[in-house]
């Protein structure tokens, strides 16, 4: 679980099929770890229907709950 959390950390707002192919962990495992860390409250998790060229992708968008990253670098507009 330490794995999908560091990884939602580094990379924001993923699906459960991308956390499951960048950290080698099937996707049923994914799948329920997500769970957890959801009734626990460290990731906010909902159902997401995607279309890629006309192809439907079902699968749970997972994002840490109370997370704010860091500001870009740059010049910011006023």
């Amino acid at each position: 679980m330490k794995e999908i959390l560091q990884y939602l950390k580094n990379h924001g707002e993923q699906l459960d099929t991308e956390i499951a192919v960048a950290t080698g962990i099937s996707l049923t495992n994914v799948r329920l770890h997500v769970t957890e860390l959801a009734a626990k409250g460290e990731v906010m998790a909902c159902h997401s229907i995607r279309f890629d060229k006309g192809k439907k992708i079902e699968g749970i968008s997972c994002r840490l709950a109370g997370y704010i990253p860091p500001a870009a670098p740059g010049r910011k507009s006023k």
